[in-house]
């Protein structure tokens, strides 16, 4: 079994390193800091479950990519513990609004929010040549921390998986093969569907025919792609900011009309009714907010990127008081969380697991988007969606 050192953050300790755990009351976070002894990979597990508790830990498993490790400042710890408290927003939300498939609504009040994110280094990111070693490192990590700590972890789709370097094995069933908590389900389809029905009831809310509506898209991967596919489909038209060449390229010969990642701001001053934020994190800094404050026809945001917002109550506000409705992408985003739950519940009780059953349950979505967003226009935008929605479904 790989070699590694072990490091437990308690709740006031990780309030040191991410102060902002202090906004939320309820929100206690714990760190497991992992390190290898065969190279200098760091793996931090953090969640909300407190040990010996058997809640069951959500969040997806983050293989920092060379884009979020390159940030000044960044750390695994931070990441980690910022994405376990967004992931406890969903499971907030998906409690508040009734959404989910039939096991996590039967087994809600044992699940919270957590992350794993790993720090590699060169070499051994999947489809590079270490990749087995640094997937063997984080199933021993993933096993010590169940067996020692007493709560369950389960872990899905997030940012750094793919094809390893053999050409052939998905990271994720490679890691299903080897710890049960490892779900494989491709959550990118739920998650996009849940995030188009919040989209779609929230420009019913605002009084916007989807067909013939300008819809803005940041970001055109998994995600962002079904909602361009849907967006055509009911004859809305797409405008789309993709830093990938190629996915423009093919965006564009599809008739989509697109802007390189650099061109955000002359993007976001093009005519749109709603914008859907889905890229890689902090999507809404304060240009980008500016940016969105000063175009008038723009009404109605939402997505399901996570760490959307660097500075988040002061642009929240912002958002408010130029009278657009934010949909938080915790809300907009919780259905990715809620597929990987109820794969492994599913798989616990011996029962078949239907992706089928997580596109109905993203239905769910749509009805509280629309009356959220006709509360918050009819009340003058005294309140933003993310109050709202607590006044209307508490």
């Amino acid at each position: 079994m790989p070699g590694f050192t072990k490091t437990v953050l308690s709740p006031e300790e990780t309030l040191k390193i991410a102060p902002e755990i202090g906004r939320i009351p309820t929100a206690r976070v714990w760190v497991y800091r992992y390190t290898s002894t065969a190279a200098p990979w760091t793996l931090s597990i953090a969640t909300h479950a407190q040990p010996d508790s058997h809640m069951l830990s959500l969040g997806g498993f983050r293989i920092a990519p060379e884009t979020r490790t390159s940030i000044p400042g960044w750390n695994s710890d931070h990441e980690a513990i910022d994405l376990a408290i967004g992931m406890d927003e969903k499971v907030f939300w998906s409690r508040l609004l009734k959404v989910g498939g039939p096991h996590v609504q039967r087994d809600f009040s044992r699940i919270v929010g957590g992350k794993c994110v790993m720090h590699p280094t060169p070499g051994s990111r999947v489809g590079e040549p270490r990749d087995t070693e640094l997937l063997d490192f984080a199933i021993a990590c993933f096993k010590d921390v169940e067996s020692s700590h007493g709560f369950f972890l389960t872990t899905g789709q997030d940012l750094g998986h793919g094809v390893m370097n053999d050409g052939v094995t998905q990271s994720l069933r490679y890691l299903n093969a080897r710890y049960k908590g490892s779900v494989i389900s491709d959550t990118g389809h739920p998650t996009a569907e849940g995030n188009y029905r919040m989209l779609v009831g929230m420009l019913k809310g605002a009084a916007i025919p989807l067909k013939g509506s300008v819809v803005g898209i940041i970001g055109a991967g998994n995600i962002g792609l079904h909602i361009i596919d849907s967006l055509l489909a009911d004859g809305a038209t797409p405008l789309v900011v993709e830093a990938r060449a190629d996915k423009r390229a093919a965006l564009e010969a599809r008739g989509v009309k697109c802007w390189a990642a650099e061109a955000k701001l002359e993007f976001l001053r093009q005519p749109m009714d709603a914008l859907v934020i889905n890229a890689a994190g902090n999507t809404l800094d304060d240009a980008t907010i500016a940016a969105c404050a000063a175009n008038t026809r723009l009404r109605v945001i939402n997505g399901s990127e996570n760490l959307v917002m660097p500075d988040h109550p002061t642009g929240e506000e912002a958002l408010r008081r130029a009278h657009k409705v934010f949909c938080p992408t915790e809300c907009g985003g919780m259905m990715g969380y809620l597929t990987a739950a109820e794969e492994y519940l599913s798989h616990i009780a011996n029962d078949e697991f239907r992706i089928s059953a997580m596109l109905d349950a993203a239905q769910g979505l749509e009805s509280p988007g629309e009356v959220a967003t006709r509360h918050v226009i009819a009340g003058g935008y005294a309140q933003t969606m993310d109050q709202a929605l607590r006044q209307l479904y508490g």
